[in-house]
């Protein structure tokens, strides 16, 4: 890997070098974005990036966003490997289509470092310098011109990574989506074993396992959130698999809410003050002889009480007030 001095937006980088560091000296990455934050030179790589991709990209520039480096790397694609144009940034990796090498990039694909798990595989006859990029959303495979340049991309990657998650305090993502296999792997459903492949006999790809399955093989949907808003095609076992799942987690559910439907339907009110009964329902269980006096402390002086037994409870102010009522 060399560094680049020249500070223009982007140094020329040979055929031979999939990753170029935007930065000169060896620097790691941490001391890349102290050194490029919140620079001229940093906002005008960003812009041409920006520029690259046009009206069909999003805006990238943000502040403490710092372009690290920038390289092609071979994708497999369904249908067949493809070069793509990746970005490195201290939080995001971007990748797209070439149409015209540094001029002209488009379908544009934002992946947030936090997100990303790589996982390094062995070379096979059509692609050597693999390793896997694994997201909880999407995940493929690439490969590097060089051994080198894949330990590289690999350790910049996991620099970054290491560092974005130490600032946020998050954890490492644990699930991940499964990576299609390329049509051309097989001729066959990957399932059934039987059905083969042609013109007119679709290849279909489970979104749950990435297999290469046929129609009969994939005729339901299911709803994964984490990957679609909407329900996903997947295959027999995949669907069988899935609804078990959702199954054992709603027992899972109603067991732990078990208890607290049976706190709430054996409650009983007290039976002090708090309780519903009326005043009349309270004076059938009180002794006969009670008498139903206010403290004397309370009263104003002069004060004379009507007994219980004389009827409606009056409050006379002087002994004069009693006379008058011909007691």
């Amino acid at each position: 890997m060399r560094t680049v001095p020249d500070p223009s937006p982007f140094a020329p980088c040979s055929k031979s070098k999939s990753f170029l560091v935007l930065s000169a000296g060896t620097q790691s990455e941490l001391e890349m974005v102290d050194h490029l934050a919140n620079t001229e030179i940093n906002s005008q790589r960003i812009a041409a990036v920006e520029n690259c991709f046009g009206a069909s990209g999003q805006p990238l520039a943000l502040p403490g966003r710092v372009l690290l480096g920038e390289g092609i790397l071979t994708k497999e694609c369904r249908k067949k490997p493809k070069p793509r144009i990746f970005f490195l940034f201290n939080d995001i990796l971007v990748y797209g289509s070439i149409i015209i090498n540094k001029r002209k990039y488009n379908s544009q694909h934002i992946i947030p470092l936090e997100d990303v798990t790589l996982e390094t595989l062995p070379d096979t006859l059509q692609m050597k310098n693999r390793w896997m990029i694994k997201t909880s959303k999407k995940s493929f495979v690439v490969s590097a011109a060089s051994l080198t340049e894949r330990k590289e991309w690999i350790s910049h990657l996991e620099e970054c990574i290491k560092h974005l998650l130490t600032k946020t305090g998050r954890q490492p993502c644990r699930e991940h989506a499964a990576p299609w296999i390329p049509d051309k792997a097989t001729d066959i459903c990957m399932r059934c074993t039987h059905t083969k492949f042609s013109t007119l006999t679709r290849r279909h790809h489970c979104r749950k396992c990435g297999f290469v399955v046929c129609a009969d093989c994939s005729r339901h949907r299911f709803l994964m959130p984490r990957l679609s808003p909407k329900p996903l095609r997947v295959c027999n076992l995949c669907y069988r698999q899935l609804l078990a799942e959702e199954k054992k987690e709603a027992e899972a559910e109603r067991r732990q809410a078990e208890p607290i439907r049976s706190a709430i339907q054996g409650y009983e009110p007290s039976s002090g003050d708090d309780s519903d009964k009326s005043d009349d329902d309270k004076a059938e269980h009180w002794p006969a002889d009670t008498e139903f006096y206010t403290s004397e402390a309370c009263q104003p002086e002069g004060t004379v009480l009507i007994p219980a037994q004389w009827g409606q409870h009056q409050l006379l102010s002087s002994p004069a007030s009693l006379k008058a009522m011909d007691l």
